[in-house]
């Protein structure tokens, strides 16, 4: 009797027809492949303080908020920091866990979820009377988030609801504070490589860029003796979020992809279009790497290589627009895991209000992952040995780091693996397992004998060498679910059939 080997390539594949996804890997949760062979994601830990208590994000009254937004960085004096913003305030938490609250006086409140947008701009001009308040017409405002970079050792930021350009200075007891002379009325805010502040929709136009005098971010008139400037963008979009990106300031609008490149004075900066139809869906929905910035947009997912931007081959691209809670869009949001080579987003689904699903792509070896897990804003490695990520509940977690994945089982399940084509069926007896250690993860089979028929299902099967199966079809599906608290690893299975005649 002939064995069949299950080699499935790495990866996702979720696009077009059941079908489509023949012979590849279809679902999965909380795992990734290395080296050929499955196996689940690091495991998560809770960020303690120093008395070992999980430390949460709350709004003031005790009540949990939601992180929108987060940067990570290390003082002139060795002191690491993880700075956060909500829809209403601003968060520096120490390394032992100590949550300061750094909320500048005046900070306008935002939204915890998009609105209607009933203020100004949500109708057209001389719409309505003067004095009476206005009906919606479906318009949208999205729900703040802030971008945090770093001046050097001290903070910036910028929320979306509130506009201005605040600088924290480090130290307790003491709030972050407006940036003198800085615009008002801004969208986002990007420190370049070359320590001048952009920025990003400066003073309430969506196409123009603002920077500051270098190494100086309160000077912001344009002289003859300094380097500060603007600019007003060539798009039909609106800016959204700024990167650092080798060598160049990538800026991204609604529409469209631009670079910042410093020429030094008396044109301080000279901007380029690197590519068009490739808007950003969210502000936070951009992560660097050292070469170059991946970026989600409102149908397809993007990179910027160095060059120019272009469209990624995407294997998971209707998983995940055909399941996205359009509405709630601009929660999206994105880190790199640059240990593993991959860059996450997080997004909403159609069926929750916040980010509760991933896709994952790795680009070393050009794969897809997705699964379920609900985070808001996170940091990446770097400052911080592990991944910090924050819950929607306001807890932080470490990720990458243990083998708990939250008591939830990781998986990975195949699309149909064509074991016999034309009237003929085969019989399965055996399965030989790829594991390396057996009894770590569990097998179930699940049979047809054409595309639409019924769908049988077929253990699970805990791994033994071998194992004994008994099914019968002309297509299989194969999934694997791993215990929690085990590092597991599968490579390739193979099946003892012999021929079962026709059905």
């Amino acid at each position: 009797m002939p064995l069949v080997s299950l080699d499935i390539p790495p990866g996702i594949y979720r696009h077009g027809t059941d079908l489509d996804a023949k012979n590849r890997w279809h679902d999965s949760n909380l795992v990734r492949w290395k080296n050929n062979s499955l196996r689940p994601i690091g495991g998560w830990e809770s960020y303690v303080n120093s008395s070992g208590t999980a430390i949460q994000i709350t709004d003031g009254s005790g009540t949990q908020t939601i992180a929108r937004g987060a940067v990570s960085w290390v003082t002139n004096s060795s002191a690491i920091y993880l700075a956060t913003g909500t829809y209403n305030k601003l968060f520096a938490i120490q390394a032992d866990g100590t949550i300061l609250d750094i909320t500048p006086g005046g900070l306008t409140a935002g939204l915890i979820d998009a609105g209607e947008n009933l203020g100004y701009g949500g109708k057209s001009y001389g719409y309505g009377t003067y004095g009476t308040g206005r009906t919606s017409d479906g318009a949208t405002v999205g729900a703040t988030v802030w971008t945090l970079d770093n001046w050097g050792e001290y903070l910036v930021g910028c929320s979306t609801a509130d506009g201005a350009i605040y600088e924290w200075q480090l130290g307790a007891g003491t709030p972050a504070a407006v940036v003198a002379n800085a615009p008002t009325g801004n969208q986002a805010i990007v420190v370049t490589a070359e320590r001048f502040l952009f920025a990003l929709g400066a003073s309430g136009n969506p196409r123009k860029v603002s920077w500051c005098d270098k190494e100086d971010n309160t000077t912001w008139t344009p002289l003859a003796t300094n380097e500060a400037g603007d600019i007003e963008l060539a798009t039909n979009g609106r800016i959204l979020a700024g990167a650092r990106v080798r060598g160049r300031t990538l800026i991204l609008t609604s529409t469209d992809a631009h670079i910042a490149i410093y020429n030094g004075p008396p044109t301080v900066y000279g901007f380029e279009r690197v590519g068009t139809g490739c808007g950003l869906i969210a502000p936070q929905a951009v992560a660097s790497i050292d070469d170059g910035a991946f970026w989600m947009g409102a149908n397809a997912f993007y990179v910027y290589d160095g060059s120019t931007a272009k469209e990624i081959q995407c294997d998971v691209l209707d998983h995940v627009f055909d399941d996205i809670n359009r509405s709630q869009a601009n929660k999206v949001w994105a880190v790199s895991n640059q240990k593993s080579g991959e860059v996450w987003w997080f997004y909403p689904s159609a069926s929750s209000s916040e980010p509760n699903k991933y896709a994952a792509y790795d680009y070393k070896r050009g794969y897809w992952l997705i699964g379920e897990i609900t985070r808001t804003a996170g940091v990446d490695a770097g400052v911080y040995s592990y991944p910090v990520w924050i819950e929607n509940t306001g807890y932080l977690y470490y990720h990458e780091r243990g083998l708990s994945h939250g008591g939830v089982s990781p998986f990975a399940e195949t699309g149909p693996i064509m074991i016999q084509t034309g009237g003929n069926v085969v019989k399965a007896t055996n399965l030989i397992p790829d594991e390396e250690t057996l009894g770590d993860v569990s097998l179930t089979f699940k049979t047809r004998f054409y595309p639409t028929d019924t769908e049988y299902t077929y253990g699970p099967f805990s791994t033994s060498n071998p194992t004994s199966v008994r099914f019968t079809g002309r297509q299989i599906r194969m999934r694997i679910n791993g215990s929690d608290l085990k590092d597991w690893r599968v490579g390739s299975m193979r099946l003892d059939i012999q021929p079962g005649g026709k059905r």
